[in-house]
């Protein structure tokens, strides 16, 4: 992760759209939308969206990794190896997504 420009509504309180950078194991660049940073059984999460050219939606994808501050505060990524980590992780992720579409029902 090398960036984190202020774009979007991340759990920072800043209310701006957040972007990293993502170079995957195949050196392929991804620039992401945050979606949220969340907690599941005292780890913390992040769920991101990779963006296109345009800042439209790739394909739906969402790429969650474990989220980790250093001690001098610059946040790391790190890959979820277990099985029944990612699970919980994703649920956790499934139910935040649930709210967010039901907080946007009762907006209409």
């Amino acid at each position: 992760m090398s960036e984190h420009k202020h774009d979007h509504d991340c759990n920072c309180g800043c209310n701006e759209e957040v972007t990293v950078t993502l170079t995957l194991d195949n050196d392929e660049v991804l620039e992401c939308a945050v979606l949220t940073i969340y907690n599941v059984d005292d780890k913390e999460y992040i769920a991101l969206l990779p963006l296109v050219e345009d800042d439209a939606e790739e394909d739906g994808d969402v790429y969650i990794y474990r989220y980790v501050e250093t001690e001098d505060g610059e946040p790391t990524l790190e890959n979820i190896e277990d099985d029944d980590e990612y699970e919980a992780a994703a649920d956790a992720f499934d139910e935040w997504l649930d709210e967010q579409e039901f907080e946007e029902m009762d907006d209409e």
